[in-house]
């Protein structure tokens, strides 16, 4: 992937003489540290595994996020760190006790304990016209979450999807849920990319789109 295609504020750096994309922040999940850089693990990462495998994110630096599944911290963390304002929805509650620490150090972090299938109960607090919808929500419904959660996007935003297979019915085959999850999301955006995680994530599908 050409580094032209990531984000200021993401570089590929050297840790370990190995090449690994990184970010200025201080460290959250025992990642390798260089100075203020530290590893983004794609691993443990599907925006991370995202732009390891090339996908066309359209981001920039410093736009405005709304992240949907924030967990512990491990990806929105890294996200804070070379975007904008960055709203971390998370409806479990011990994992936003990890986010908090994770936001106690990065003053563009907000965490929200939410649940992210009801944007009605954080749009008082997350600003219309976010420039990106990070989502990784492992719960059935995951293209409805995704809808449902476009009304905070702008025009041209991006939202940046990853689908996992086994949360929607991990008894079907991971190709029939994606083409499902596709089809339910061509009525509120258009697909600019997909493309499965494997590499990294196994029966994952990486969505790039814009709202129609």
């Amino acid at each position: 992937m050409p580094d032209s295609a990531l984000p200021d504020g993401v570089e590929r750096r050297e840790f370990g003489g190995e090449t690994r994309l990184a970010t200025r922040g201080p460290p959250v999940y025992g990642e390798p540290t260089d100075g203020e850089w530290r590893a983004w693990d794609p691993e443990r990462s599907k925006l991370g595994g995202m732009f390891e495998l090339g996908f066309d994110t359209g981001l920039s630096g410093g736009e405005t996020v709304l992240y949907l599944g924030a967990a512990a911290g491990t990806t929105v963390g890294h996200v804070a760190d070379f975007a904008g304002p960055t709203y971390a929805v998370e409806f479990a509650p011990r994992p936003t006790r990890d986010l908090l620490d994770v936001a106690e150090s990065r003053d563009r972090l907000f965490p929200l304990l939410k649940d992210a299938r009801k944007p009605e109960t954080y749009a008082h607090v997350v600003e219309s016209d976010v420039d990106a919808i990070v989502q990784d929500v492992a719960t059935r419904g995951q293209a409805t979450v995704a809808n449902r959660n476009a009304r905070f996007l702008a025009d041209d935003g991006r939202l940046l999807l990853a689908v996992k297979a086994r949360s929607e019915d991990v008894t079907a085959d991971p190709d029939d849920v994606f083409t499902d999850v596709l089809a339910e999301l061509d009525g509120t955006y258009e697909v600019l990319e997909s493309g499965r995680l494997d590499r990294f994530h196994e029966d994952h599908l990486g969505i790039v789109a814009t709202p129609r």
